[in-house]
């Protein structure tokens, strides 16, 4: 029995050396040895192969109806019309009813082709032995040995950073102090990044935010904070949580001058799939200063970073991460942007959102976030009725509009 335990922890000093020696103290100084490089490049490789395969597999099965762009069936020259027909066109406008364009952006972003992760094999089947092996093997790798080495580094960078900033606290307030809390928060982000596998790549570092100014991104997920904390140290404003994450914000703000704030409703938070921005809040916008805009955009080939928080809690949203190929992502900084003459905080906040669309190419929407679980207020509503009736009445939005309010 005691021959059993002394191996056991000779495996554990060895698992322990090699996080800490090849992972963690590289991490720390912003350096990388380049194994996650050659692991996104192999991986790059075989959904690459996945992805042929499965094309050649679909074009083996039995062919259907082809569908038009906007998805109608399209029927072949010689075929007659039968009233059963317009079942399927009373489906698909229920269908772009439901599927509108705030509704769908609450949830995963589509995939062209399979990624070999379960949870993503909604729209695939059985393609072949080969592509069976590869996925059984990706499931061993993913759980067995990224798994443990990366919940070992979350432990290691979330116990770092509640010890470290909880210490920084304790010292009188100098340049001294905030070099120090500034330390410890941009290490044990770098080592959070690595417990993801994140491949991170930053444009145009010149428009890094400065101190004094607000930095303003599209907001995917949780560990948009993670992404560009790597980068540079940030004064957070945020949902206050409870539980671990509740220990977690309770020690940082003793080292540093973040806010966090208790929402009238815990169902306010939002979060946006990785494929649009939404509207932003005007209370950063009318303050004043100097706006930092930055775009963040995911690749969701490797691991779906979105947060659904209707759908999965914390510990189900970080395991799902835990358990993906990697984070990949780019990160765009924006040149700094200040309020306009005459220009009030909504026309700049919108200008600042389609900003960073553009830059990330992602969809500029002029809806609100809260649609998620809210309803739609009237004012869209009769909006909308006065577009459509001027369809009806052959005039344009404008002379639709025009009326006592």
């Amino acid at each position: 029995m005691e021959a059993a335990w002394d191996i056991a922890f000779v495996l554990f000093q060895v698992w322990l050396s090699i996080v800490v020696g090849l992972i963690m103290l590289p991490a720390m100084f912003g350096m990388s040895l380049g194994f996650t490089d050659i692991y996104i490049k192999v991986l790059v490789k075989t959904l690459e192969w996945a992805t042929l395969r499965i094309q050649r597999g679909q074009n083996e099965q039995p062919t259907l109806p082809s569908q038009s762009a906007n998805g109608i069936i399209e029927k072949d020259d010689g075929g007659d019309f039968t009233l059963c027909d317009a079942f399927y066109f009373c489906k698909k406008g229920i269908e772009n009813i439901v599927e509108d364009q705030v509704t769908q952006r609450f949830t995963s972003e589509e995939l062209a082709s399979w990624n070999l992760l379960t949870r993503t094999n909604n729209n695939f089947r059985y393609i072949s032995v080969r592509l069976t092996i590869i996925w059984g093997l990706g499931v061993f790798i993913r759980y067995c040995i990224l798994l443990p080495l990366r919940i070992t580094l979350a432990v290691i960078g979330l116990s770092w950073l509640v010890i470290g900033t909880t210490l920084v606290g304790l010292l009188p307030s100098s340049n001294v102090k905030n070099w120090l809390s500034d330390l410890v928060h941009i290490t044990c982000y770098r080592i959070c990044a690595r417990a993801l596998s994140a491949t991170i790549r930053y444009h145009n570092k010149e428009n890094r935010p400065k101190k004094g100014g607000i930095c303003v991104a599209n907001h995917t997920s949780p560990i948009d904070i993670v992404i560009l904390a790597n980068d540079g140290c940030y004064a957070m404003v945020g949902q206050v949580h409870g539980g671990l994450m509740g220990v977690i914000q309770r020690s940082m703000v003793r080292s540093c001058p973040h806010v966090w704030f208790e929402r009238a409703e815990m169902k306010d938070r939002t979060c946006i799939n990785n494929t649009s921005v939404m509207m932003f809040k005007k209370g950063s916008f009318e303050i004043g200063g100097t706006i930092y805009p930055v775009a963040i955009k995911y690749d969701p080939q490797f691991g779906d970073a979105f947060w659904n928080s209707a759908k999965y809690n914390m510990v189900s949203y970080i395991l799902r991460m835990m358990t993906s190929w990697a984070i990949v992502c780019n990160v765009w900084y924006l040149a700094p942007m200040t309020r306009q003459d005459g220009e009030d905080a909504v026309h700049f906040a919108n200008r600042v959102k389609s900003a960073i669309a553009q830059q990330g190419g992602l969809v500029d929407l002029s809806w609100d976030g809260g649609l998620k679980r809210e309803r739609v207020k009237e004012s869209f509503k009769e909006e909308q009725q006065k577009m459509y009736s001027s369809m009806i009445v052959g005039l344009d939005c404008h002379e639709a509009s025009v009326g006592p309010e």
